[in-house]
């Protein structure tokens, strides 16, 4: 049972605490210089250490509080510093989540190392899963100079707590925090009791002060992070680290209170750890000799603020069976049957008795609406065995009455795609160098030819 507050009255000016008010300190002859304190028992254990006591909350007007976009700190990686939204904000907390072996550690390493050398402030690594030899090793294999960072191997949450008292670091990673475990949690590490703890402790801890959090968890086998939702909520920012292939690496953020949660971070994992990849558009785009097969088209999509050229792949054979299926794992399933349906009706193209394959060239996942005037185009061409012009980039949603709809920042699109070497260009608005369309029919037209 939870333990009641004890409410107590601290002098301002000698920090004398006494049980009731008082018109004068006792201890320096003040007059009025007690305040309202409470000293809870139940608090975070990171605040009794500090022998502290926590002033009772009072409401205050909306208006009269100031906003601040709070202070960053850099890792020295460009496209973590991207996911991140700018780079990672001082008196936050991030949990970073992915299958075993993806490079989580890695990455974690590198950031530190990093850090650690721009003599920003101390660095602590916590391991429970790995040895300190272990660690070395891999910071000497990544070329790292790992001098001015503090290791600690231990799964005790005190342990984590006094390290963290005594050296007082500005970037803290724990690997990870399902191996943490207190006492006041129960004794087997894991459980949903010690990750809402253990996590609510270091939280607490990094909450007030000037140094950024950052706890690795494992995940299900459906990709989700394992433990409960709570601790989702209880941090700032959840990234998903993604493996496309053996190297390439995608880094998301799935929230994140202080920046966009469109930015994707790209990382291709070699023999010095993970690089960034600088510029991912030849990533999604296949270069060929000679012509485009039938079933391919190209898509400009906004990934934050950064614009991609990706390759919808389609794939139309008669159905096995008397229901016909769609197959398609970086486009939702839901959305290719949909864009089917509207060629079957407004195009006079029959999908009702294939079954349908879609995939993108890269292995990126894609979940604009822009994407659809592309797949739309590659359906048909999988469909009628017609390829596509070379060069032929297409961007637009469509809707259900068979119409393409602009979406938004075309011109970037639009200038992309050219710059790239797209010299058919197919979109819903009026652009310098783009075919204009308005419904799936001008876009059969547009592309393939009355």
């Amino acid at each position: 049972m939870a333990k009641k507050s004890t409410v107590v009255f601290k002098c301002a000016e000698c920090g004398a605490v006494q049980p009731k008010w008082l018109g004068r300190c006792p201890e320096c002859g003040q007059w009025n210089s007690l305040q309202e304190f409470i000293q809870d028992p139940n608090a975070s254990q990171a605040a009794l250490r500090d022998g502290s006591l926590a002033q009772k909350a009072r409401p205050i007007p909306l208006s009269s509080a100031e906003a601040s976009d709070g202070e960053r700190l850099m890792t020295g990686i460009g496209e973590f510093d991207r996911a991140l939204g700018g780079g990672a904000t001082l008196r936050s907390a991030i949990l970073l989540g992915g299958e075993p072996g993806i490079g989580k550690s890695t990455l974690l390493i590198q950031a530190a190392a990093n850090i650690a050398g721009s003599n920003k402030g101390r660095v602590l690594y916590v391991s429970g899963e790995e040895s300190a030899s272990q660690i070395k090793g891999r910071a000497d294999r990544l070329g790292l100079e790992c001098s001015n960072i503090e290791i600690l191997c231990t799964t005790r949450l005190e342990d984590i707590l006094d390290a963290l008292d005594k050296l007082n670091p500005i970037f803290v990673a724990v690997d990870s925090i399902q191996t943490v475990y207190s006492v006041e949690g129960g004794i087997i590490p894991g459980t949903v009791n010690q990750l809402k703890y253990c996590s609510n402790e270091l939280i607490a801890w990094a909450k007030e002060r000037d140094i950024v959090l950052v706890m690795t968890a494992h995940v299900t086998k459906d990709g989700n992070i394992a433990g409960p939702k709570a601790m989702e909520h209880m941090v700032d920012t959840v990234l998903s680290f993604e493996r496309n292939n053996d190297e390439t690496r995608f880094l998301r953020a799935l929230k994140n209170r202080f920046g966009s949660v469109d930015e994707l971070g790209i990382f291709e994992m070699g023999a010095q750890g993970l690089v960034e990849v600088k510029d991912p558009s030849a990533m999604f785009i296949t270069r060929r000799n000679g012509g485009q097969p039938a079933g391919i088209a190209c898509a400009a999509v906004f990934e934050g603020s950064r614009v991609f050229m990706v390759e919808i792949q389609a794939l139309a054979v008669p159905a096995k069976a008397s229901l016909s299926r769609v197959y398609s794992e970086k486009i939702d399933s839901a959305r290719v049957s949909r864009v089917a349906a509207v060629l079957e009706k407004r195009a006079g193209l029959r999908f009702s008795d294939q079954d349908i394959y879609v995939n993108v060239a890269g292995g990126i996942r894609l979940t604009e609406s822009a994407i659809d005037a592309a797949l739309a185009a590659a359906l048909y061409s999988a469909r009628s065995d017609i390829p596509l012009a070379n060069g032929t980039a297409l961007v637009g949603e469509l809707s259900l009455a068979g119409e393409i709809r602009p979406v938004s920042r075309i011109k970037q699109r639009v200038k992309t795609a050219k710059g790239l070497g797209f010299d058919k260009i197919v979109a819903p608005e009026k652009c310098e160098g783009a075919a204009l369309v308005q419904d799936v029919k001008g876009l059969v037209a547009a592309i393939f030819g009355k």
